[in-house]
């Protein structure tokens, strides 16, 4: 694999539940060091797009590559499932996903939240893990929460402590589905904060957004989803300063008078 080896490559993804297709065919690459922003109106197939991309959903037609190496597949149409579980296992903890609901653990406390994963799917030393976590905690602006309860924090603590976890992993990429969007404005901020830091850091990210400020604040490149197709994409001063799709202007129009 050279550095210019995209992380995450999709080729004419096509994905339907039943009859209802969502994905029509898209295709899209993440390069490594590169922040990727999913946009577009609910049902437009940008959190299935995502879910695909770390095979948390399974596709009926199309590649997926990661760092250059296919997914292998078997069966086909809506039978098609990955043929290799190690493979799946491997991409996933890989691509560390943070969800629009913090999926706490609400039994541990946040630092064993942060910790379990590395300890008991990758095997990692326990103190090592120890160590790296309360990094990550205070790198996310709670490192004095470690050993309280997910309960006993704001929304917008338990989305910065989901964040944590996911860094633990030390994945290749870091997948954001909607992670601002069940918090109240100001809670929003905390969490806007730390994703900026990350994209600042050159950290590889897909994120899927309705916040639009974010998406022209921290991406290299911005895909519209339409209907389960890519309508526009392109850097995000082009897409949110000259948009040429009318979908586009009328969606962005939209969310302005939101």
């Amino acid at each position: 694999m050279t550095s210019e080896t995209p992380v995450i490559e999709i080729h004419d993804l096509h994905k339907a539940y039943g009859a209802l297709e969502v994905l029509k065919g898209v295709s899209m690459t993440a390069p490594r060091g590169h922040v990727l922003s999913l946009i577009g109106s609910s049902g437009s197939g940008k959190s299935t797009l995502l879910r695909c991309c770390n095979l948390l959903e399974d596709s009926q037609q199309g590649e997926i590559r990661f760092k250059g190496e296919p997914v292998s597949w078997k069966g086909s149409s809506h039978h098609r499932r990955p043929a290799d579980a190690k493979q799946v296992l491997r991409i996933r903890t890989n691509l560390s996903m943070v969800f629009q609901q913090f999926n706490l653990w609400a039994h541990m406390t946040i630092l064993q939240n942060v910790m379990e994963a590395p300890v008991t799917v990758l095997g990692r030393d326990r103190a090592e893990v120890e160590q790296a976590a309360r990094g990550y905690l205070d790198k996310v602006g709670i490192g004095d929460k470690c050993d309280v309860y997910p309960a006993q924090l704001s929304g917008g603590q338990q989305q910065r402590a989901a964040i944590a976890r996911a860094l633990c992993m030390e994945p290749e990429a870091l997948l954001f589905d909607e992670p601002t969007s069940a918090l109240d404005p100001e809670l929003e901020q905390e969490v806007v904060k730390v994703i900026k830091d990350l994209a600042a850091e050159g950290r590889t990210m897909i994120i899927v957004t309705h916040d639009m400020k974010l998406a022209a604040d921290v991406s290299d490149h911005v895909v519209f989803l339409h209907q389960g197709l890519i309508e526009e994409q392109g850097p995000p001063e082009t897409l949110f300063g000259a948009p040429e799709s009318e979908r586009l202007r009328g969606f962005l129009s939209s969310t302005q008078a939101a």
